[in-house]
């Protein structure tokens, strides 16, 4: 267990130097980020270092904007391999889990929908399940609308990312503000964050509701996060 806590800490370390050597490339910036963006999606590496980091290094709407396009590509790129390369691999990852079959037989019925539940829960692990869909029997149309889903979720955390990155700066001691300025852009932040929390909450509670009628419960409960 401390290997891994130790793999995982200096994976995120190179992630946040990734950043920071993307936020000196000017124009290209962007680019940049998005591909790393997909990459990481691709390799199966946990996102949320980078999502946090477009916030502080492109602000909320940009930030927001280039995540959501990156994500969308890397789960784009990951569901063609799990359906075209690596169909035995994601297989056997899967072979034994009641919930993905139930999921299988509802995107049957409604696969838009229910793709589009998916993103907005954080019940199903983001990478596993952009390789596992591959082998569902959704279209790939399908499953670039449904992942819409995932925008909200992507707005809170690089929104986050935005307030940790402005209060380090505050932190430090900005000069430009009096004190009193500098307490109500930060109590302004800090309620905006608590509203986009709220929102991003209110939206899964949702989508767990549609969910458990679409399906089995022991389907949704089996693996909660």
């Amino acid at each position: 267990m401390g290997a891994d806590l130790s793999l995982i800490a200096s994976l995120q370390q190179q992630l946040v130097q990734a950043l920071a050597w993307i936020d000196g490339l000017g124009a290209i910036a962007p680019l940049a980020f998005i591909l790393l963006y997909i990459v990481i999606t691709v390799a199966f590496v946990p996102a949320s270092v980078v999502t946090l980091g477009a916030g502080v290094v492109f602000g909320v709407i940009k930030g927001s904007m280039l995540v959501f396009v990156g994500a969308m590509l890397g789960a784009t790129a990951a569901f063609l391999v799990g359906r075209y390369v690596a169909r035995d691999w994601v297989a056997s990852k899967i072979a034994h889990s009641p919930r993905f079959q139930a999921v299988d037989d509802a995107i049957a019925k409604d696969g838009r929908k229910i793709i589009f539940l998916l993103r907005l829960s954080p019940v199903f692990p983001f990478n596993l399940l952009n390789y596992s869909l591959g082998l569902s029997q959704i279209s790939l149309k399908d499953y670039v609308i449904g992942s819409v889903g995932m925008l909200p979720g992507t707005i809170m955390y690089v929104y986050l990312g935005s307030l940790v990155g402005n209060l380090a700066t505050l932190g430090a001691g900005d000069g430009s503000q009096t004190p009193e300025a500098a307490m109500v852009q930060w109590i302004i932040r800090v309620v905006g964050l608590i509203a986009t929390v709220a929102v991003t909450l209110y939206v899964t509670r949702i989508a767990r509701r549609a969910l458990s009628a679409a399906l089995p419960d022991e389907a949704i409960a089996s693996e909660k996060l």
